[in-house]
């Protein structure tokens, strides 16, 4: 989840495989974003 600078409320919410984690992480560092990295939630099957 992208967090809002002003207050940290959650901005928006992506779901992505763990390959592309670094990538997004190194993005939202270059311009200051916060994040929140949560493993997501599995259904049994």
């Amino acid at each position: 989840m992208r967090l809002d600078d002003v207050d940290g409320t959650a901005v928006d919410s992506t779901v992505v495989d763990a390959a592309s984690v670094n990538r997004i992480v190194q993005q939202a560092a270059a311009i200051g974003q916060r994040l929140w990295i949560r493993p997501a939630e599995t259904t049994a099957s």
